[in-house]
């Protein structure tokens, strides 16, 4: 091998390598800039208890200022978090002590970093005294969480509130709840009591058979397949029977002749029991799965997926029950509060968010979060065409209580029964309001045992949509 050959070779080894120490390089200052923090802020990362040796855990409010955690910090330098508002904020919020959840959970790294002055956090590294932690300022309005916290009353349930122009989330209610300044005391007995799972946050983990509220995928699965949707009559006579299944409108109504718009108004379940016989499951089940079914959704929270099972091998019976969100079709309110906000949004789902801001202790920003699109769902004809009919439910149908007060409302009840052997059902209602000052909110209200969602379940988003549009 000639010399000059041996130095080419030498020369490729060479820059072989530098091109990967380059590499190398290139990447840690990408990982340093944009994805440090990111890893260090993951609920997994056991380094973040470390920063506690250094910093005061830094308080959570609302979007208007009220302060939901603090710590308080004795004479003889122990600390102990505390919550104002108590259960109020139990599931939002969270908890800090045997685990994290909720906010103090999502925003550990926030809370325990400290953007104080530097020259501050020097002496107080010299004085062995800790650097106040960073405030976290969330999207949640207290009066919205107020209002849905009082309508939802002894019930068990759950409650969301959406902006759905931003994905912010407002409110965010579950019950049974737990006070989270006592959470160290009551831990056995909350752990131990299977039956009510009092840490289970319902919104974001509760899984229900989403009733009548379902009739919105239905009907969006009829239209797509019948172009002539406008021309569909039914004649209920308040039931109908598939081999050995009977279905009945609720209160075993008799609802006439009914077009595809006064069935989904006056919740026809019969009519939807029809239609759903008839559809091509198949692509019934894309259309879910492209609506988040079966899937991830853009939560932070810990969440269930819902699930949709119909496919080309059911039964006309299955798809009957299906058609009416029975069977075996199971949603949890998130997911059906945000194609309610998708819907009130034009068809463009808003990613949900809960954290607004962060600053530090004397109030400068620090970092801000801004709204950002998921995708677009629907067709602005779909979006159409499901706001009309969403708006004739409140005009004409099964929730006229929100009609006639300073803002126009539109959404959908339902009423899911669970049980094989008794009429036990949820109280469902999930829709949206708006008028020209305030613009639009998206409310998804269920009441575990409530029965009818006409009756029980949209006087909780009558209050709620009352409060903010009276303020």
């Amino acid at each position: 091998m000639t010399k000059e050959k041996k130095n080419r070779e030498f020369a490729l080894i060479t820059y072989v390598f530098l091109g990967i120490f380059l590499l190398m390089m290139a990447y840690m200052v990408y990982f340093q800039v944009f994805r440090s923090e990111d890893i260090i802020n993951s609920p997994y990362n056991r380094r973040q208890d470390t920063f506690a040796e250094h910093v005061v855990r830094g308080e959570i409010l609302s979007a208007d200022g009220q302060v939901l955690a603090q710590t308080i910090v004795g004479e003889d330098g122990s600390e102990t978090r505390y919550y104002p508002y108590g259960d109020l904020f139990a599931h939002a919020v969270g908890y800090d002590v045997n685990g994290k959840a909720g906010l103090e959970n999502l925003a550990n790294f926030s809370l325990l970093r400290s953007h104080a002055f530097f020259v501050e956090q020097l002496i107080n590294g010299i004085r062995d005294e800790k650097n106040p932690g960073d405030n976290v300022i969330t999207t949640l309005n207290y009066d919205l969480q107020e209002a849905a916290y009082n309508a939802l009353g002894d019930n068990d349930g759950a409650v969301v509130v959406l902006e759905p122009s931003t994905g912010k989330i407002l409110a965010m209610v579950s019950k049974p709840d737990f006070n989270p300044n006592t959470i160290a005391q009551d831990w056995d007995s909350i752990v131990n009591d299977e039956e009510n799972s009092v840490l289970l946050n319902r919104v974001t983990q509760g899984l229900y058979p989403p009733g009548s509220t379902f009739k919105i995928f239905t009907t969006l699965q009829y239209i797509r397949e019948h172009p002539d949707y406008t021309d569909y009559l039914y004649e209920c006579t308040g039931s109908i029977t598939e081999e050995d299944l009977e279905i009945h409108c609720a209160g075993h109504a008799v609802h006439g002749q009914q077009d595809l718009i006064t069935s989904f108004a006056n919740s026809c379940n019969t009519s939807f029991a029809n239609i759903g016989r008839d559809l091509n499951y198949d692509s019934f089940a894309k259309l879910c799965s492209s609506l988040l079914f079966n899937t991830d959704i853009p939560v932070s929270y810990p969440y269930s997926k819902s699930s949709f099972v119909l496919n080309g091998d059911s039964s006309r019976k299955d798809a009957m029950q299906t058609a009416i969100g029975q069977g075996q079709t199971l949603m949890t309110p998130m997911h059906l509060a945000l194609i309610t906000s998708a819907i009130a949004n034009d068809g463009e789902l808003m990613n949900p968010y809960i954290i607004d801001h962060t600053e530090n202790y004397k109030g400068i920003s620090v970092k801000n979060y801004k709204p950002s699109s998921y995708g677009t769902l629907l067709s602005q004809s779909e979006t159409a065409l499901l706001q009309e009919f969403m708006a004739r439910v409140v005009t004409d149908g099964t929730a006229s209580a929100l009609s006639g007060g300073n803002y126009t409302a539109a959404g959908k009840t339902g009423t899911a029964e669970y049980s094989d052997t008794t009429d036990a059902a949820h109280a469902w209602f999930t829709g949206y309001a708006e008028n020209e000052e305030l613009g639009q909110i998206a409310v998804t209200v269920i009441v575990e045992g409530g029965g009818s969602g006409s009756r029980v379940a949209v006087p909780v988003a009558k209050a709620v949509f009352d409060t903010y549009f009276n303020k």
